[in-house]
């Protein structure tokens, strides 16, 4: 049986892979500065994710420092302010898939757990 550090570390990852991978789909659409990132997020999943900076932004410097994006320093449309672009690298989409296809197993995993289908007699 796993310690109870040892569980609270699979949580922890659990919950930072599940939001690296929010982000990667996010930015399938195209490049993105953190704040939309995080409104895109939020928006689509009606409100229910809240991105908070102290998770959204070290996500960001994670998924950069695995090669998963690239940023790059931009002015904004306005023209008065500079944002940080991330975009999706090859390495990141090629992830993506990996982390889709995990989350599915693991969603119908659960799925099977919580709603069996009708048992045989």
């Amino acid at each position: 049986m796993p310690s109870m550090a040892k569980q609270a570390q699979q949580r922890v990852g659990l919950l930072q892979g599940t939001l690296d991978m929010l982000i990667l789909r996010t930015l399938l659409y195209g490049p993105a500065h953190g704040h939309q990132i995080g409104k895109h997020i939020q928006r689509t999943t009606n409100e229910f994710l809240q991105m908070q900076h102290g998770s959204l932004y070290p996500a960001l410097h994670r998924l950069e420092r695995r090669g998963w994006v690239v940023s790059r320093w931009e002015t904004g449309p306005d023209r008065n302010r500079e944002f940080k672009y991330y975009r999706l690298t090859d390495k990141g989409r090629k992830q993506l898939l990996a982390e889709e296809s995990h989350w599915k197993q693991m969603a119908e995993a659960v799925a099977r757990v919580m709603w069996p289908a009708a048992e045989e007699t």
